[in-house]
């Protein structure tokens, strides 16, 4: 039985059981009327798998049986983008920080940051007032960074599509921003 995201090779040399054995095991232990944390703890009892793996064989289930949809996560859906520019850690990071660097390349700079750990992470509340961003930068090279957008507790999959077509196209202003 093949997956979306991993295949059954990957998952039987980690558990030691491929999808199909995972999946006939949860169906026989009526995991498809339980709630994900019910199926973790049966994936758990079942045993072979790790905390990482048990997350993994319960999403895979619950997508397989029509419990889940792709990107979406108990807290509704996710959408992510991410980039890799010409540009020192330091330059990236303050296009991000102030609203006076976001407003050079970012169609909404306005929301509010809850936490940052400078050079390394931003969570933000969107200007929705009830989505969330998390940000990550990575130094790749002294001239080079990457930042991963990730934009949750969207409500519905096509959500996630427009998410992914904001965040490529405000990446791509800020690429143009910063490497020219």
């Amino acid at each position: 039985m093949k997956t979306r995201s991993i295949g059954d090779g990957a998952v039987r040399s980690a558990t030691g059981r491929g999808w199909k054995e995972w999946f006939a095991r949860l169906d026989k232990a009526g995991a498809a009327e339980r709630s994900h944390g019910e199926i973790v703890a049966l994936v758990r009892k079942i045993g072979g798998a790790g905390p990482w793996w048990r997350q993994m064989v319960t999403v895979e289930y619950e997508r397989a049986r029509g419990l889940r949809k792709v990107h979406e996560t108990s807290a509704g859906f996710v959408a992510n983008a991410s980039r890799t520019l010409k540009a020192p850690l330091a330059d990236l990071w303050r296009a991000w920080a102030t609203p006076a660097g976001r407003r050079r390349w970012l169609p909404d700079p306005s929301f509010l940051v809850r936490k940052a750990t400078v050079l390394k992470s931003m969570r933000i509340t969107w200007v929705d007032g009830e989505t969330n961003v998390e940000v990550l930068f990575t130094e790749k090279g002294p001239e080079k960074s990457q930042v991963a957008v990730q934009h949750s507790r969207l409500k519905k999959a096509s959500d996630v599509a427009r998410s992914k077509r904001y965040w490529r196209a405000a990446l791509d202003e800020l690429q143009k921003t910063l490497e020219s």
